[in-house]
């Protein structure tokens, strides 16, 4: 793997990762099972500047996601938490008005964004998409030649070389023939731009990429070459039908990494590591005895190589206090022994871990105490017979205690020495045959427990594991449902049936088949299942509970499934198809969100016909603001004699991705230009704010690919606003939205 060139100075603080005190990292790979985003949701990453953008995820308002980096092999390097806002972005992570690295998650570090990393996003415990961080970045700065202007980087070979772009960006260049503020080069021979002002050719050429630039005078062509921080290559995962751009990777050379604002954290190897967690201190004749859980290296920093502790006296003669040490090598160490202190004197203690970047700051302290009480230890299984081996965990009461074990009855102390059958616990104790065990403890003051005891008989006749519950349906009274089970030696099921309040509803229920319907459910009440098999040895333990599962009564309504990505302008039938028959039908718009008919005069009210039959319609109406992007819902309410049934579905429209390139005001003379995704979209002016005085309206025309599509305006002499209108806003008739932005 290629590394891309230096980012330049990170910011460095002393504030490091003691947040982290107590996170647990999994080192989990990245999830399979989900693919890059699908339009209008995306993941851009900024591999130099460390951010990611969070786009679209419009029908995830007000939830909260979480994005994580992951590296193969390392782990997750980087996490944060956002809040879905309305609007093409829907948050951004270490970006002003953005969300820090760590923010919701606790994993404290600023992560250093590299090719192959993986950014994920989720909802609670669901993947949605990721996108894999593209091995292509621009590697030096650009050189002219005349009217000739190159730019050169690298590309690696999982990188797709039609899915690449480079670009130059110089909002000078705005003032120039060019007439925009960045030039383009994509992949093939010299083409002219659409707009004129250069040509421009994308070549590779092994693991090396060369964009040239031929532009129409040697001045613009200066003014490129010395863009600040401009040279940039674009580089996705696919391209979708519609030409959107997904799974998307932004290099930008020369941007520096690390905190993209102040208070985010550290980067990787700015940070000096976590501390251990648990520590204790306890007095013991000549010194302090110090216990710890040793600490955990964040994935993507150097290793935690030990631990220096240091006792620190309360006094001081001339200013200085005394310190006396020790330092531990290994980062499994446990503890240790300080020995040489004053009896006299009372001291802090301070356990710092180090790694190749320095030490933790600050310090995890603690007072030593005196301990006279002996600890206590439980044992995790009770006593009893059990038809294969168990695994049993012991726990003393104070942290530090150290635990010893006997498997064959006999006592692990006598007379308060330490047997030679005794066995240090360090973790799960097979009982793999019928066995006494025995244990006890001793805290880091020398105390000791009462000697703790259990019996355990195993009589090796396994019975099967639990099934695993698949799919379920609901019908009339009853409940469908489905599990699987491979272990060959099973004869047969039993499901049991719970109420909601946890009590069994009726005897098992048995059966030879991995479905069973059971019937003679009260309608409309909910219920939970579990279900265990059997074998020549009886059944074994019960699944996880299924539910609940809420059989149909006497009345059912059935308002369909939701539907997503609806194009504006097109007509919606809706269907009541598995609703009770004969009935009488209702549909009513709801204000979405809410369980309230939508007021009359609200800007997302439709027209709904035949809204008293099974398959009413609308229109999906074009958008105009102050109109939302929150989706249609519909109640249906079914009626009979036996009383009333009502649900609900979730009618989302599709959304287009509007954006501003430039907007400049002279008297007499006023231009806006700027893309959208979709052809032939009315794109509709604000000044102001979006609700704004409409300036003008512009429709979005075919660009040159790979954009799909821009529009530009342009209002001269009285047509002009008589004023620079300052802001613009611009909706889409297709529900896209952008502002605010500056008129030069």
């Amino acid at each position: 793997m290629h590394r891309p060139p230096s980012r330049g100075l990170r910011l460095t603080v002393a504030g490091v990762l003691a947040a982290t005190v107590g996170v647990t990292v999994i080192p989990l790979e990245a999830s399979a099972a989900v693919g890059v985003p699908t339009f209008p949701d995306n993941l851009v990453v900024f591999p130099n500047r460390d951010f990611i953008t969070v786009e679209g995820y419009q029908d995830h308002i007000g939830e909260t996601a979480t994005i994580e980096v992951t590296r193969p092999g390392v782990g997750i390097v980087g996490s944060a938490a956002g809040v879905v806002a309305e609007g093409d972005v829907a948050f951004e992570i270490n970006h002003p008005g953005g969300y820090c690295w760590g923010a919701g998650t606790g994993l404290n570090v600023t992560p250093d964004i590299l090719p192959g990393d993986v950014a994920s996003i989720r909802f609670g415990d669901v993947p949605v998409a990721q996108t894999t961080v593209q091995d292509a970045y621009v590697n030096a700065d650009a050189v002219q030649s005349g009217t000739t202007v190159t730019v050169t980087g690298h590309i690696g070979p999982t990188v797709n070389r039609a899915d690449v772009e480079q670009r130059i960006v110089e909002p000078a260049l705005t003032d120039t023939v060019v007439t925009r503020r960045d030039v383009r080069a994509l992949p093939g021979p010299l083409t002219p731009a659409a707009r004129g002002g250069y040509q421009s050719a994308l070549a590779f050429s092994g693991d090396t990429f060369t964009a040239t630039y031929i532009f129409d005078d040697a001045e613009t062509a200066r003014i490129a070459a010395n863009a600040g921080l401009g040279e940039r290559l674009l580089s996705w995962e696919e391209t979708d039908v519609d030409g959107n751009r997904q799974g998307l990777t932004i290099a930008e050379y020369g941007e520096p990494g690390g905190p993209g604002m102040g208070g985010c954290p550290n980067g990787p190897l700015q940070s000096g590591p976590p501390a251990p967690t648990g520590l204790t201190a306890a007095k013991v004749e000549g010194g302090v005895k110090l216990s710890w859980t040793p600490a955990a290296t964040i994935p993507g920093t150097p290793a935690i190589t030990g631990y220096r502790a240091t006792a620190v006296s309360r006094t001081s003669a001339g200013g200085e206090q005394v310190e006396i040490g020790r330092r531990i090598t290994g980062q499994a160490a446990r503890g240790t022994t300080i020995t040489g202190l004053s009896a006299t004197e009372d001291y802090d203690i301070e356990v710092v871990s180090v790694s190749s970047v320095g030490l933790t700051f600050p310090a995890a302290i603690v007072q030593p105490q005196t301990d006279t009480t002996p600890p206590t230890v439980s044992a995790s299984l009770a006593d009893g017979s059990y038809p294969t081996a168990r695994q049993v965990t012991l726990t003393a009461n104070e942290l530090g205690s150290e635990i010893y074990y006997t498997t064959d009855g006999t006592d692990p102390v006598l007379a308060d020495v330490l047997a030679n059958s005794a066995l240090l616990y360090t973790g799960p104790i097979n009982i793999v045959a019928t066995s006494t065990l025995k244990f006890v403890a001793f805290d880091l003051a020398g105390n000791i427990s009462a000697i703790g005891q259990r019996s355990y008989t195993i009589t090796n006749t396994p019975t099967p594991n639990a099934p695993t519950f698949g799919t379920s349906a609901v019908g009339p009274g009853q409940v469908t449902m489905n599990w699987t089970a491979t272990d060959p030696s099973i004869t047969g099921f039993g499901v049991q049936v719970f109420d909601a309040a946890g009590a069994e509803v009726g005897n098992l229920r048995e059966t030879t088949a991995t479905t069973l319907t059971i019937t003679g459910l009260a309608g409309d009440t909910e219920y939970f299942f579990t279900v265990r098999a059997r074998n020549v040895n009886g059944y074994g333990e019960a699944s996880t509970r299924l539910g609940p599962l809420t059989p149909q009564g006497a009345v059912v309504a059935n308002a369909g499934p939701d539907r997503l990505a609806v194009a504006r302008n097109t007509i919606v039938t809706l269907t009541g198809a598995g609703s009770t028959a004969p009935a009488t039908y209702a549909w009513t718009q709801l204000a979405t969100g809410t369980s309230n008919p939508i007021a009359a005069n609200d800007p997302d009210r439709v027209n709904l016909t035949l809204a008293t039959t099974l398959n009413p319609r609308f229109t999906v109406p074009l958008y105009r603001a102050p109109m939302t992007n929150k989706g249609y819902t519909f109640r249906l309410t079914v009626t009979t004699a036996s009383g009333s049934k009502t649900d609900t579905v979730l009618v989302t429209p599709s959304v287009d991705r509007v954006t501003i390139t430039t907007a400049r005001w002279k008297a007499g003379d006023f231009r806006v230009s700027g893309s959208g995704s979709f052809l032939g979209a009315t794109v509709i002016i604000h000044a102001g704010s979006p609700t704004g005085p409409v300036l003008t309206t512009a429709a979005v025309v075919a660009a040159a690919a790979p954009a799909i599509g821009e529009y530009e305006v342009r209002l001269r002499n009285g047509a002009a606003p008589a004023a620079n209108p300052g802001v613009l806003y611009i909706e889409s008739n297709q529900g896209g939205t952008f502002g605010p932005f500056t008129v030069s």
